[in-house]
């Protein structure tokens, strides 16, 4: 097995169709001072890489050769595992600096999903001819940089290529030289809360709240690829504390039509396994969320819409949809290890849900509550407040209930009654 030294930065590429790109990459990268091994994902392999295919697929628990008689997804799906696997393994031990992939699609793919498995913080940058369209399926909940290659990457680096992989080494060359601000708010616990547009007023006062109690905050956009982040570093031990006002994500993850549908499945479950205390809210939960208008599927186009902007348009959500939430809702909040507390507002769970708003619909709220009350079990709190989300106190009512968990000596201790 080839052992990068430390201090390493891993190239991606499938090496039969980028070695020039790769080798590129890495002479300029040791002219930034930097070691880099070049590593080949490639499912037909090649010469010139220091990590050769044969030992990527081998760390996904394959042969390469039996990979060249299976179907062309399932061996790029292979080499990804496997590549993964090698980068988590360096990066355990103390070697990876950085990873900068190069390719076109499939090189694109693989990379991309052998970077997911990494911490966020760490440098990831991939050259791609497909950057400049949609990649959020290759991004996922990452902090995976993409930069487009302007023309393609083939036949060697161009007069345009050349440029563009140049500068995509120096930009990882500044990230790496970059120290990551893993100190800011050291000395103060960390609270992840949930935020939209529509319920920001309601996030900002309690992020106030939290603020001046001791708490440092950390919001994450209830846009799919966000919320997921933040139940991966929920896992990863960051937080205290999980202030959910905004859980849109989880009507997304069971009606994945919705642009904001979770790149990994899950949501409100990560606080749970990890016992700390979450106030959970349905801020955004009553309404799907649509790229144009135009994008609105025609089974949907009678209902209420808001149009947020020419990008994202809100289509309400039925009462039997919400019912159908607030049964996974309570499924998952009964597994938590921890205490949880559950507030409604009652009045609206957005701005445009609240009374005025396009989309305010009390009788389908009314059974999502309905449900909700049903399900849940007795060891969380559920309270439902005459009040709309952004209201003031509503914020000072879920950061309040928030403290009052963490002030509480252990969860299996806390004393929660129904109401």
């Amino acid at each position: 097995m080839t052992t990068p030294v430390s201090g390493v930065i891993a190239i991606l590429a499938t090496v039969d169709t980028k070695a020039a790109e790769a080798g590129l990459l890495k002479a300029e990268l040791g002219a930034h001072g930097l070691r880099a091994t070049i590593v080949d994902v490639g499912v037909r392999p090649a010469a010139g890489a220091d990590v050769p295919a044969r030992e990527v697929a081998r760390a996904g628990d394959h042969d390469i050769a039996e990979l060249a008689g299976v179907r062309r997804d399932t061996a790029m799906h292979a080499m990804a595992v496997g590549a993964g696997r090698l980068l988590r393994r360096w990066q355990d031990a103390g070697y990876l600096l950085g990873v900068l992939g190069v390719g076109g699609n499939q090189g694109t793919s693989i990379a991309a999903t052998a970077m997911r498995e990494l911490p966020i913080g760490l440098p990831k940058l991939i050259v791609s001819t497909v950057a400049s369209g949609n990649v959020r399926g290759f991004v996922g909940d990452s902090d995976i940089v993409m930069m487009f290659s302007v023309a393609d990457l083939l036949g060697g680096p161009n007069i345009v290529t050349s440029g563009v992989l140049r500068r995509a080494a120096g930009a990882l060359a500044g990230m790496i030289g970059t120290t990551d601000a893993t100190s800011y708010g050291a000395a103060r616990p960390q609270i992840a809360v949930t935020a939209f547009g529509n319920t920001h007023a309601a996030v900002t006062c309690a992020i106030a709240h939290l603020n001046r109690a001791g708490y440092d905050t950390v919001p994450f956009h209830a846009s799919g690829a966000s919320g997921s982040a933040m139940e991966r570093l929920i896992d990863a031990g960051m937080f205290a504390g999980v202030l959910d006002l905004t859980t849109h994500e989880l009507l997304a993850e069971l009606f994945p039509a919705d642009i904001y549908t979770p790149v990994r499945p899950g949501r409100l479950t990560a606080a749970g396994r990890a016992g700390i205390p979450q106030v959970v809210a349905p801020g955004g939960l009553e309404y799907h969320c649509f790229a144009a208008a135009d994008t609105i599927p025609s089974a949907l186009r009678d209902r209420a819409v808001h149009h947020h902007n020419p990008n994202n348009t809100n289509v309400r959500a039925t009462a039997e949809e919400l019912t159908r939430v607030a049964a996974a809702l309570a499924e998952r909040l009964n597994g938590a290890a921890g205490p949880v507390t559950v507030l409604v507002p009652g009045r609206g769970w957005s701005e445009v849900g609240s009374p005025g708003g396009v989309l305010h619909d009390p009788a389908a709220n009314r059974a999502f509550t309905d449900t909700l009350r049903g399900a849940l079990g007795d060891h969380v709190t559920l309270r439902e407040l005459d009040l709309t989300i952004n209201d003031p106190g509503f914020a000072a009512a879920a950061s309040a209930a928030l403290l009052d968990h963490l002030a509480a000596p252990a969860p299996h201790s806390v004393r929660i009654s129904r109401r």
